[in-house]
């Protein structure tokens, strides 16, 4: 039988620091999360390879005497744990593990020099030096009041793990990353970041949030990014959200903080996406920081030897506030759009030559210019026929559509002159219809172009949202004959105690035995889905999500496939009160301007771009 031993305390540290330093990136959040929470102002970090060959962390902080910083070098010593009470902990660290991990693993060098508490005089600076392990040198220091940390050849003595590292500019990239974030985190602290010699990254300390934000992710954030401020209970939610046209194919512009500490948390991430349900394309991704502040007795940070992740004692309320809160914010700037007229398309405005009309064709109405110019069909149309913006739809079929068909030989008569300045209408007055597909507006900034039928989309997703807006529950379809699923014990115990928010939901459940569940009802909108997929669909999200979360998400999909099939299609000829309602209702609706599947439904062509297309600037 092999004989249990004590393992060598240099191997045990290497052990930690697998877990602790897998790459650069994870030292050098330990350091600059030390730095911050040593109440420094200032921090430059310097690093070399990647970090592969040198990471240096210099701040402004209160500093540590010399018997202070051998305590830091040793495993599980830390001043940032109140009295013990792990629950209560309101620093970025408190594991007490990152310092003597990293030096087992690299030759670490720690400069310190306190100022005095009672004179504000700086004492002495200190150094000691550990090489993997090992001390090799300690003795006074030459430096600013403040702590200076050098880490130099990481893993340079662990071959197995230095050749798992990825390229050196990956491994910059992360350490990029790492930096960007917990300057997000903190716009009251100074950055600098440098990589080889070359700066990269500069923020001053003490600018505001919004601010921050946007140099740090997308300076077009401060055009088309909306504020968050919002309060629920005992939670706090801020931060700076992209609007829905302000996305990106990759999910790396998104930024979670929990109490001030960056993560990558599945719930929040998912509460991101629910949010933005609707107003994004499948494979779109929302520009966002989100700063979420709790009690800390309300979150566990101990959960991940990184502390990327998080627990939340109410998950549920979590979530909740959060798709809220950001849907409240986004509403509140529903009507912008972040979609710009395409560099390509003016350039073609501006240089393709105009082709001769074919022989025999209609020429252009005089006054009339080749942007606008188009032949109405005289021929009768039918399909849905837009109605005065102040009439109140009531049920599908007024919805989506007015029975009254456009009268034979309709066209898109010529607007009275309006002054759209004298109007205060964003989206301008209607000038005509291009393609019969999108409706020409004069704005007093300059000139609009929509998409008659993504905009209406939305319209009448909306519409149908509110027709239920007023009732306490969702609209159900009952049974004829009641119908069985069977499940496993668990998910039936969740099921049952979500069976009054399932039953708001219009989804009416019965517990059937200890591995069954009875279905009476289901929404109206639902009326022809799979019974026993639904039911077996909402247990699988209660497990994922601790919430009914999915049967809405369905009903919104339901809601927005409605709305596509129902609302005003591309080549259908609108008269221009049709077109002047239309603009009018997008005015006044939630998240118009984009439609259900995320693309833009309007674009703005100002009055200096323009010019510049004619030469005047």
């Amino acid at each position: 039988m092999p004989i249990i031993r004590r393992l060598p305390e240099t191997l045990v540290n290497r052990i930690a620091a697998g877990e602790v330093v897998e790459r650069p990136a994870a030292a050098l959040k330990e350091l600059v999360e030390n730095a911050i929470d040593a109440g420094a102002a200032d921090i430059e970090v310097r690093i070399a390879s990647g970090g592969l060959d040198l990471i240096e962390v210099t701040d402004d902080g209160c500093g540590m005497t010399p018997a202070e910083i051998a305590l830091a070098l040793e495993r599980h010593a830390t001043s940032k744990l109140p009295d013990e009470a792990i629950e209560l902990v309101a620093t970025l660290g408190f594991r007490g593990e990152a310092l003597p991990s990293i030096a087992s693993v690299a030759r670490l060098t720690i400069e310190s020099r306190p100022r005095s508490p009672d004179t504000g005089k700086a004492a002495e600076g200190w150094r000691r030096t550990v090489d993997h392990g090992a001390l090799t040198a300690e003795g006074l220091a030459a430096l600013p009041p403040g702590t200076r940390v050098r880490v130099e050849d990481l893993f340079g003595r662990v071959p197995a793990r230095r050749k798992f590292l990825r390229s050196a500019r990956s491994e910059y990239a992360a350490c990029l990353d790492v930096v960007r974030r917990l300057a997000m985190a903190r716009p009251d602290v100074g950055f600098m970041l440098e990589h080889d010699g070359r700066r990269v990254l500069a923020v001053q300390g003490g600018e505001g949030l919004a601010n921050r934000v946007a140099r740090l992710v997308a300076r077009e954030l401060a055009d088309d990014g909306v504020m968050i401020a919002a309060e629920r209970g005992f939670a706090r939610l801020s931060g700076v959200a992209g609007l829905p046209t302000f996305n990106r194919g990759v999910a790396d512009h998104q930024y979670l903080f929990v109490n001030g500490r960056p993560v990558k948390d599945r719930l929040l991430i998912g509460a991101v996406r629910g949010a933005y349900a609707d107003m994004l394309a499948r494979d779109r991704h929302a520009v966002l920081a989100l700063f979420l502040d709790v009690p800390p007795e309300e979150v566990d940070v101990n959960v991940h030897p990184a502390k990327t992740e998080v627990r939340f004692r109410d998950p549920a309320f979590i979530r909740g506030f959060l798709v809220s809160g950001l849907r409240h914010a986004l509403e509140g700037a529903s009507q912008r759009s972040a979609q710009a007229p395409a560099g390509t398309a003016m350039g073609n405005w501006q240089s393709e030559p105009l082709e001769p009309a074919p022989e025999g064709a209609a020429r252009t109405p005089a006054g009339l210019g080749s942007l606008f110019a188009r032949e109405y069909a005289g021929a009768a149309r039918s399909g849905a026929h837009l109605s005065d913006a102040g009439q109140v739809w009531r049920g599908y079929e007024q919805a989506i559509m007015d029975p009254a068909p456009l009268l034979p030989g309709a066209r898109a008569e010529a607007a009275a002159p309006l002054d759209p300045a004298t109007q205060g209408f964003p989206l301008g007055v209607a000038r005509g219809q291009v393609s019969q597909t999108y409706i020409v507006a004069e704005a007093a900034d300059g000139l609009v172009i929509v998409d008659q039928h993504a905009a209406h989309e939305r319209l009448v997703l909306e519409r149908l949202r509110a027709g239920g807006a007023g009732e306490t529950a969702a609209a159900s379809q009952a049974l004829l004959l009641p119908e069985v699923v069977e499940l496993d014990e668990p998910s039936c115990d969740r099921l049952e105690e979500s069976a009054a928010k399932l039953a708001d939901l219009g989804l009416v459940l019965e517990r059937f035995g200890p591995d069954a569940m009875l279905v009476r009802a289901i929404p109206a909108a639902l009326s022809k889905s799979d019974v026993t997929a639904l039911v077996r669909d909402v247990a699988d999200d209660l497990v994922q999500n601790g919430d009914a979360l999915l049967l809405g998400e369905r009903l919104d999909h339901v809601l927005a496939t409605m709305a596509c099939h129902g609302s005003v299609r591309a080549g259908r000829v609108l008269s221009v009160a049709e077109m002047n309602a239309l603009l009018r209702e997008m005015e006044r609706t939630p998240r118009s301007g984009q439609c259900n599947h995320g693309r833009p439904t309007w674009v703005k062509l100002a009055h200096a771009d323009i010019e510049k297309l004619f030469g005047r600037k």
